[in-house]
């Protein structure tokens, strides 16, 4: 339970910053396209520290997915494991 409250508020903070354009550190807006190119930089490394088999095996890409539904929707999605559901059962 308490990963997917993490899961919940990190996935709406992103939503709100991807609205709003929030600046992070260095300055740079927070776009869709910006966390795209992050979440596909984390992917690649995931893939490369697990492996392929491994990688595939932990739907890493669907999560993904499933992240980038979220964050792109106009609408702010009440909770990601109703979402998340349809791949669990």
């Amino acid at each position: 339970m308490e990963d997917a409250a993490t899961a919940e508020i990190s996935r709406a903070q992103l939503w709100q910053w991807v609205r709003h354009a929030t600046p992070i550190e260095d300055g740079t807006a927070v776009t869709l396209q910006t966390m795209r190119d992050e979440a596909q930089s984390v992917l690649a490394e995931i893939r490369r520290e697990t492996g392929d088999v491994a990688f595939d095996a932990g739907h890493y890409g669907r999560a993904a997915e499933l992240l980038d539904r979220l964050t792109a929707s106009l609408e702010f999605e009440p909770f990601l494991t109703l979402l998340a559901y349809e791949d669990i059962d």
